[in-house]
């Protein structure tokens, strides 16, 4: 069964810099397709960025384009979300999904929290 591990959250301030981590077991990791998703206190989880298996290619949410960068290591398989330019309204758990035929699987998500 896969499993999946978020880590790297913790307080910022504004402007700073953060980089999320998501660690997933299973044998084909490089083909799955991992997503980020963050959900704000009060709000619906919304998708933040995601990075496909084959090829890599990257998709982002208009909100966090030019600040966030999302990128994979298959040999550690881990997807990292880089973190830039962070505003308060970034505040939010952020979840990872590994995603692959047959197969949806979610973290227990990782808190990141800006300050102004």
């Amino acid at each position: 069964q896969v499993q999946v591990v978020e880590s790297g959250g913790g307080l910022v301030q504004a402007g700073g810099s953060l980089r999320l981590s998501c660690a997933a077991s299973g044998r084909t990791f490089s083909m799955y397709t991992i997503g980020w998703f963050r959900q704000a206190p009060g709000k619906e989880r919304e998708f933040v960025a995601r990075i496909r298996g084959s090829g890599g290619s990257t998709y982002y949410a208009d909100s966090v384009k030019g600040r966030l960068t999302i990128s994979r290591d298959n040999a550690k398989k881990t997807v990292y979300l880089q973190m830039n330019s962070l505003k308060p309204e970034d505040t939010a758990v952020y979840y990872c999904n590994a995603h692959a035929s047959g197969m949806d699987c979610w973290g227990k998500g990782t808190l990141v929290t800006v300050s102004s």
